[in-house]
C-alpha cells in the first residue's frame, strides 16, 4: 500500500538493505544502568509494570533496519540520536512536566546515550523502564489529587497570591516531590476556581474532579505492553520525519478500516462512560441498526460470543471491549446492556446481533446539487465532497471487481450529476489530508484524456512517473477544485495536476504543503509506515 504524506529532507546515497537471519536473544539482557530504575518500579505494589514481548523485540529490530536502509532520509543511529529519542520519549509521556521530577529525569538519563544501540538490537527494556516509571509517577500524582479532593475543598487555601503556568510544555522539571506537590495543589485550586467562576457549587466541583481523576487513574492502571511499545517506537521513528510511524496491531486494524471504509462487526460507535462502555450511535444500515434493539446511550455490561459464557466488561478499556464485539461476518455476539431508559442499573436485557460487513458510507465521497441565480439565469452546480482518498486494498488484491475506492465512487457520482443536468462540478477537497496515492492518480484520470499526473523521486534519485493511461474522460465540463490549509498530500497531487493541465480552477487558501510518499511494511507485531520518496507535480514543482 502506498500513501502520500509530507516531510522536507535531505538526499541520502543509495544503500542496499541486508537482511540476515534474526539471532536468538534474551529480553532480560537490558542495559545494566537501568537497574536502579527497574528496582524503584519493582518496589511499588501499586502499579504492575508492563514488559516487552519477543515479537515486539523482533519488530523493533526490523524497524531499525528499515529506517537505516529504506527511509528517504539518510540518518544513522548515533549517540546524538539516542539523546534525541530520550528527550522525545519523555516529552511524549510527560509533555506537561507534571509527573516526573528532575531527580527522576536525572536517574533515567543514565541510559540516554545508549538507547540507539539498544534499539538496533531489540533491547526494549530501557524504554519500558522509562514508561513504567512515568506510569507509576502518574498514579502517585492522581492519588495525591484525589486525597486533596477527599480532604474537602474548604481545606484549600485560596488567600495566597499565586501564579500557575497552564501550558507547561516549555517548562522545566520540578526539582523534587515537594515541589511537584505544590504544583499539583495549585492545579487543583485552579480547577476549583475555574468551575466556581462558572457558577458550580463545591459539591458538584468535588464530584466533577473526582470523576476526572478516578477516570485517569483507572486508565493508568490499565496500561498494556503494546501501549509502551507504540509510544517508544514512535519516539524512535519520529527522529526521521513526523510521518514515519509505528502502528500497533490494533492501530493497524483501525487504519485499514479507515482506508477501506468497511469492517466486520455490528456497526455501533462506542465510547467510555466511567466504568461502562456506552453506545453513542449506530451506523446506518449496519447489523445493529437493522436488528433494531440496541439503542444510543445503552451501556454494555457483558459480551458473549456465540455459544460461550458472557464476559463482564465493566471497567474494561474501550479498545478491549471493541475487540470482543468485532468479529467475522455471519457470527453472533450477545450484549447484555443497561437500556438508556432503565430505571436503575439492575435493569438489563440481552441483545443478540449477527455480525456482518459494515460500510462506513458517511466517510465516503458524497454529492449535492446547488442552484445559483446569476443575471436572471439559474445554474445547477454539482458538489462532490471527498473526505479522504480511500481504497479497499484487501478486496482489490483479492480480485473483487466491486472493491471500494474514491475513484469508483466519484465516477458513479459524476454519472448521477450528469443525469441531473448540472452545469458544472465542484470537487471539494477541503480538510482532506490525503490517503492512497494511486487514487489521486486515478481520480485525475476522470478529468483528462491521458498523460502523467505526478512524479515520485526515491532516495536513489530514481524518478517514477504515474500516468493516466485511460483515454476515456468521465467529465469534460466546467470544473472547480476547492482546497484549504488542511488539504494535503493526495489532495495536493490532484489539485496540482488539474491546475497543470489547465483543466479547472483551484480555489481556496494555500494548502498544507505535503510532499512525501509512505509505504506500509508488515511486522511481526503491527506495521511500519515509512517515508520512502518525495513527490513533485508534472511541472517539476
Amino acid at each position: 500500500m502506498i500513501i502520500a504524506e509530507t516531510f522536507q529532507s535531505r538526499r541520502r546515497p543509495a544503500v542496499r538493505a541486508v537482511w540476515p537471519r534474526l539471532a536468538a536473544f534474551a529480553l532480560a539482557g537490558a542495559l545494566s544502568c537501568t537497574a536502579a530504575v527497574q528496582a524503584k518500579i519493582d518496589e511499588s505494589s501499586v502499579y504492575e509494570p508492563v514488559a516487552p514481548t519477543i515479537d515486539q523485540a523482533r519488530a523493533n529490530i526490523l524497524i531499525a533496519r528499515q529506517l537505516q536502509f529504506t527511509h528517504f532520509r539518510d540518518l544513522g543511529i548515533s549517540d546524538e540520536l539516542s539523546g534525541d529519542v530520550f528527550d522525545a520519549y519523555l516529552n511524549y509521556l510527560d509533555g506537561q512536566r507534571i509527573y516526573l521530577t528532575q531527580q527522576d529525569v536525572d536517574r533515567l538519563a543514565q541510559v540516554k546515550g545508549q538507547l540507539g544501540s539498544a534499539l538496533k538490537t531489540g533491547q526494549l527494556q530501557p524504554g519500558f523502564d522509562i514508561y513504567n516509571l512515568v506510569q507509576q509517577r502518574m498514579i502517585e500524582r492522581l492519588q495525591f489529587a484525589l486525597n486533596l479532593i477527599d480532604n474537602g475543598l474548604d481545606q484549600l487555601d485560596f488567600s495566597a497570591n499565586e501564579r500557575i503556568m497552564v501550558d507547561r510544555s516549555e517548562a522545566g522539571w520540578e526539582p523534587d516531590t515537594t515541589a511537584l506537590d505544590a504544583l499539583w495543589t495549585k492545579r487543583i485550586k485552579n480547577a476549583v476556581l475555574s468551575q466556581r467562576l462558572n457558577g458550580a457549587k463545591d459539591d458538584v466541583i468535588e464530584d466533577n474532579l473526582r470523576r476526572r481523576y478516578e477516570g485517569q487513574l483507572k486508565r493508568a492502571y490499565q496500561a498494556r505492553s503494546e501501549d509502551a511499545f507504540q509510544a517508544y517506537m514512535n519516539a524512535f521513528t519520529g527522529m526521521w520525519d513526523p510521518h514515519t510511524s509505528y502502528f500497533s496491531p490494533r492501530t493497524s486494524e483501525n487504519f485499514n478500516i479507515n482506508m477501506s471504509l468497511s469492517l466486520e462487526g455490528i456497526g455501533a460507535v462506542l465510547q467510555a462512560d466511567n466504568e461502562y462502555t456506552k453506545v453513542v450511535r449506530l451506523v446506518p444500515g449496519g447489523p445493529a441498526a437493522k436488528q433494531g434493539q440496541l439503542q444510543p446511550a445503552d451501556r454494555i455490561v457483558s459480551v458473549a460470543q456465540d455459544g460461550e459464557k458472557p464476559v463482564n466488561v465493566i471497567g474494561w478499556r474501550l479498545d478491549e471491549v471493541v475487540d470482543l464485539i468485532r468479529g467475522p461476518r455471519n457470527s453472533t455476539v450477545s450484549l447484555e446492556v443497561i437500556p438508556a431508559n432503565a430505571s436503575d442499573e439492575s435493569v438489563t436485557r440481552t441483545i443478540a446481533i449477527n455480525r456482518d460487513e459494515v460500510k462506513l458510507e458517511e466517510q465516503s465521497a458524497s454529492k449535492d446539487v446547488i442552484e445559483l441565480d446569476r443575471q436572471g439565469e439559474t445554474y445547477k452546480v454539482g458538489v462532490i465532497t471527498i473526505p479522504t482518498f480511500y481504497a479497499d486494498f484487501q478486496a482489490m488484491q483479492a480480485g473483487d471487481p466491486n472493491y471500494k475506492s474514491t475513484t469508483r465512487d466519484v465516477r458513479r457520482l459524476i454519472d448521477e450529476l450528469k443525469a441531473d443536468g448540472v452545469d458544472g462540478i465542484v470537487m471539494d477537497l477541503r480538510n482532506n489530508g490525503g490517503g492512497a496515492l494511486h487514487e489521486a492518480n486515478d481520480l485525475v484520470g476522470l478529468f483528462i484524456e491521458q498523460g502523467p499526473t505526478v512524479q515520485i523521486r526515491n532516495a536513489n534519485n530514481e524518478v517514477q512517473v504515474l500516468d493516466d493511461e485511460d483515454p476515456s474522460v468521465a467529465y469534460d465540463g466546467p470544473l472547480v477544485v476547492l482546497v484549504n490549509r488542511m488539504s494535503a498530500s493526495a489532495s495536493e497531487i490532484f489539485a496540482g495536476a488539474i491546475q497543470d493541465y489547465g483543466r479547472g480552477l483551484v480555489v481556496g487558501s494555500q494548502t498544507f504543503g505535503k510532499g512525501t510518499v509512505q509505504s506500509l511494511r508488515p511486522l511481526r507485531s503491527g506495521q511500519l509506515k515509512i517515508t520512502q520518496a518525495k513527490f513533485y507535480r508534472i511541472s517539476g514543482k
